[in-house]
């Protein structure tokens, strides 16, 4: 106390205690010197000359450039991406080899079909295609030059890497002709696979399978509504070529299917539903004729035919159809005019080269003069035609009576909506007194007509 006393009033100050006694554990930091600053420029001059010393217990890294990647890494840095990048290799190969292969396919059919087109219709694929010239018969000989037309891009489109089509069109008594090639999905293994193993397990999944889809459109009489024509003048020339010319013939459903399509045929399409299944002594033993009419199979199933099919062989033929109904069931009676056209579906070999259709192509020219029978011939009895005809217009009074009762449905909708609207109107003009008694007397005339309607269940 008297020495902060004597400090208030400036005396002297007491003398700094011995280092012995209460302070005696600091006795080793008596002698210390001071700690004085660290010159900056020191440390700065000396830091390029000192080794970077790790913060933690990771390898030392030496300071290289920045391209200098080699020297700063070691192969046990890319354990994992040496993992990953043959997987990635085989995947990137096996995408650009099914392409590939898909691709020659494709050409490879159209290769061997594509004489046929040219040889029944006047255009042939999307841009049209140019005949060989004198120069590239004389120089390369007439198959090759055949050949080297049917090259183009342009005969065939790519509309997905699995799916290939063409167009035929300029034939009396056929619209156009349209041919899809639907093959494997080389380009992607898994899923191809995935879809194998689910068609082993269900049967609703059917198992990949490259075939040829091809469908041929009948004109049946109205080539003036198909045929486009620039001005009056072509249009008036068209009318006097088609003038003495009959494409039209009578309309049914009639089809020689493999025997292992035809439980499929039944369930995808509905024009197949309307025939009945019947043996014939003529077909090979995996063949089947679906048919509306005996007289009509009688006419079609001809020995041409016959031989042809024999010849294709059970692995490659799916169906042949001539039809007039939709695909899928109608829902109106819009959808149920008829469309005549003509289907055939076989099954593509292993083979990519144009040699392995040789059994298929003439098939397929007979499948593209069929139309010219069909004119000439599917003309039948009034009997036959008269039945066909029994079976389309009990459809169509099924769909009438269907589209009858929508009708009355929506009438019967609008009378409410409006009977409703009528009624709020008038509670509108209505004081408070009068919309009671309306909807005291409402009520009174509902518990009438529930009254009624439970005697009447009675």
């Amino acid at each position: 106390m008297a020495d902060f006393v004597k400090g208030l009033f400036g005396g002297p100050k007491s003398a700094a205690p011995s280092s012995t006694g209460d302070d005696a554990d600091f006795a080793d930091f008596a002698g210390a010197p001071a700690p004085s600053p660290a010159s900056v420029f020191a440390a700065t001059a000396s830091q390029g000359e000192l080794p970077a010393v790790p913060t933690s217990g990771s390898p030392v890294v030496p300071y290289t450039k920045w391209y200098r990647v080699w020297e700063r890494t070691t192969p046990r840095d890319f354990y994992q991406e040496a993992l990953v990048l043959p997987f990635i290799i085989v995947l990137v190969g096996l995408h650009v080899w099914g392409r590939r292969k898909n691709k020659r396919k494709a050409r490879g059919w159209i290769a061997a079909h594509a004489p046929i087109l040219e040889k029944e219709f006047s255009v042939v694929g999307f841009g049209g295609r140019k005949a060989p010239t004198i120069d590239d018969v004389q120089q390369s000989g007439l198959a090759k030059a055949t050949n080297k037309a049917t090259v183009p891009d342009e005969l065939l489109k790519e509309k997905t890497a699995q799916e290939y089509t063409t167009y035929a069109t300029g034939r009396q008594n056929v619209a156009s002709v349209d041919a899809k090639l639907s093959l494997f999905k080389r380009y992607n293994p898994l899923t191809l696979i995935l879809e194998w193993s689910l068609s082993i397990f269900f049967d609703s999944m059917r198992a990949p399978v490259e075939r040829m889809e091809m469908t041929a459109y009948a004109f049946d009489g109205k080539e003036k509504d198909l045929i486009p024509v620039p001005n009056k003048r072509e249009r008036e020339n068209l009318e006097s070529r088609i003038r003495g010319l009959q494409s039209s013939y009578d309309g049914f459903v009639w089809a020689v299917v493999h025997k292992d399509e035809m439980r499929h045929l039944r369930e995808d399409r509905y024009d197949i539903s309307l025939t009945s299944t019947k043996d014939n002594a003529k077909l090979p033993p995996w063949a089947i004729v679906m048919s509306e009419s005996a007289e009509i199979t009688n006419l079609l199933l001809t020995n041409e035919l016959i031989t042809l099919l024999n010849k294709v062989g059970e692995r490659t033929f799916d169906y042949l159809i001539v039809t007039d109904q939709p695909l899928t069931k109608p829902q109106k009676l819009d959808e149920t005019v008829p469309r005549k056209r003509l289907c055939l579906s076989l099954r593509l070999p292993s083979d990519t080269s144009s040699n392995a259709y040789e059994s298929t192509t003439p098939l397929v020219s007979y499948f593209l003069r069929l139309p010219d029978l069909l004119v000439s011939s599917a003309h039948f009895r009034p009997e036959v035609t008269r039945k066909i005809k029994t079976t389309r217009e009990e459809e169509s009074k099924k769909l009438k009576k269907l589209d009858e009762e929508e009708k009355a449905e929506e009438r019967k909708l609008e009378n409410d909506r409006k009977k409703k609207a009528d009624r709020e109107a008038r509670l509108k003009g209505m004081s408070a007194d009068e919309q009671r008694k309306f909807l005291e007397k409402e009520r009174k005339e509902d518990n009438k007509k529930q009254t009624k309607r439970m005697t009447k269940r009675a």
